[in-house]
């Protein structure tokens, strides 16, 4: 089984981005999973990753405007690649964001 996670921090803030919408989508672009990360800013999908190029899609422009902040992107996202490889289990993808930027690596 292959999972996903995600931590959203507000760079300009430096704080968690805790209630961002996040949607997870397979290689057919079929949803998956949809969440809101906690106070912290993570989100962990169930959902079993099969092969294939995954997106997850951050809700940036709803988000920013409940904040009543400006911002640049409206949405914000991020392809990934599964491996048919059980070495890498779980997929970790952060997103480091600020109103007019954003930054996105691999986590562990």
């Amino acid at each position: 089984m292959t999972t996903c996670s995600t931590h959203v921090l507000d760079a300009a803030l430096g704080v968690p981005a805790a209630g961002l919408a996040v949607g997870l989508a397979g290689p057919d672009g079929d949803p998956l999973a949809e969440a809101v990360t906690d106070a912290d800013g993570r989100v962990r999908f169930d959902a079993d990753l099969a092969p294939g190029t995954h997106t997850l899609t951050f809700a940036t422009g709803a988000w920013f405007a409940a904040a009543g902040r400006e911002t640049f992107h409206p949405e914000v996202r991020v392809a990934f690649a599964v491996a048919d490889h059980p070495a890498q289990p779980h997929h970790h993808v952060a997103l480091l964001l600020s109103p007019f930027a954003y930054t996105t690596y691999r986590g562990s």
